[in-house]
């Protein structure tokens, strides 16, 4: 059947408040008629199955972030300029000890310059200390999150910040210094790695026992618009095996895994697949996601945006329809899918929800073989 496209605001639609991606602006979003619930539809589409309609972040997920339930520690200073409300944090300290400090132009944190909070890495386990859960307050936290926030039916994306390559990095200094140490010292390096995994994985055991979680999001960028940091070698030898040990546990609970990996990584896109990643979240500007979905698309799944979609952009109300639609045409095929929309216009925000839902849903009606009304 058809599907009605609400009007912005309608009179009568119940409506839900939702946080928008890497901001601290909301928008507002009717809530859908939705058959079965949010969390059931996203294991659907994880499994490469036909779900109902294609899972939106925005209206069908709960973000919660380690630094959410880990803040305490973290020493935080207040921007007075931050712009659009992508950030209200101009420095923060790390719980590794390493300065970050929020650079509008990117929207976003990065490693201050000239902090190397670790200056030889074959010093690792002598001049770093892991955090230790148990002087956090966490479990107060989840308490607060579960009995105040957390909406039953929608899916948990638990985002885990860091991965292992951008925590070597961070801990470094920089791209540079991260490079030469795994030119230099391999070795050191892939016992860091281990340690690091062995700290990641703690950390999801601790928060999963402890409420739900349905994806978790690491972070780990291995490339530059042009080509990755490092080779095929060094991603077996060195970056892999840890990996492979985070995503094996975390999936062996039955929680997804995403993956949000920055530059061109198109040659690492095999070993990835091997690796058993659910959702790759990569740059379209720098990835051919639309090749990688023919390519790939039976093995992994992608999160990405709505195709041509600026956030900042304004756009008529016909070009919201054509840009949603070209992204559901794209990528819906086969499961494996969702989407992040992202608009800093509330009506866009609202027409887009609308649409992919809507046109999301009455294609896999038509796989199920429904005709329309």
């Amino acid at each position: 059947m058809k599907y009605p496209r609400i009007p912005y605001k309608a009179s009568g639609v119940k409506t839900q408040t939702c946080m928008l991606p890497m901001s601290m602006e909301k928008a507002e979003v009717p809530i859908f008629d939705y058959p079965i619930q949010p969390v059931e539809n996203f294991k659907l589409a994880t499994a490469h199955k036909t779900p109902v309609w294609a899972p939106s972040a925005l209206s069908d997920f709960q973000m919660v972030s380690h630094r959410m339930l880990f803040s305490e520690k973290i020493t935080e200073k207040k921007s007075e300029n931050f712009h659009q409300g992508i950030a209200d944090k101009q420095e923060i300290i790390d719980w590794f000890g390493v300065s970050w400090t929020f650079v509008e132009q990117v929207g976003g944190a990065m490693v201050t310059p000239g902090t190397h909070r670790l200056k030889d890495i074959t010093r690792w386990d002598v001049d770093l200390a892991f955090p230790v859960f148990d002087e956090y307050d966490w479990a107060d936290k989840v308490k607060d999150f579960l009995n105040n926030t957390y909406v039953p039916g929608k899916v948990v994306n638990m985002n885990f910040g860091q991965g292992l390559t951008e925590g070597l990095i961070a801990i470094l200094g920089g791209y540079t210094e991260g490079m030469l140490a795994f030119a230099e010292e391999p070795e050191a390096v892939i016992a860091f790695l281990d340690k690091f995994a062995d700290h990641t994985i703690e950390m999801f055991d601790l928060l999963y026992a402890a409420m739900p979680i349905h994806v978790v999001s690491y972070h780990d960028d291995w490339g530059t618009e042009k080509d990755t940091f490092f080779s095929e070698q060094m991603l077996k030898e060195i970056v892999l095996p840890p990996t492979k040990r985070i995503v094996d546990h975390i999936r062996s609970k039955s929680v997804a895994f995403q993956h949000h990996c920055c530059g061109n990584i198109t040659r690492f896109l095999p070993y990835m697949c091997e690796l058993g990643i659910d959702y790759l979240q990569i740059q379209r500007r720098a990835v051919d996601i639309p090749e990688m979905k023919k390519k790939f698309g039976d093995k992994i799944g992608f999160n990405t945006n709505i195709e041509g979609f600026e956030p900042t952009g304004k756009y008529s109300k016909e070009e919201v329809v054509a840009a949603v639609r070209k992204t559901v045409d794209l990528y819906c095929g086969n499961g494996g899918f969702f989407t992040s929309v992202f608009a800093m216009e509330p009506e866009l925000m609202w027409d887009a929800e609308c649409e992919f839902y809507a046109y999301s849903r009455e294609l896999y009606d038509k796989d199920r073989g429904y005709a329309y009304k």
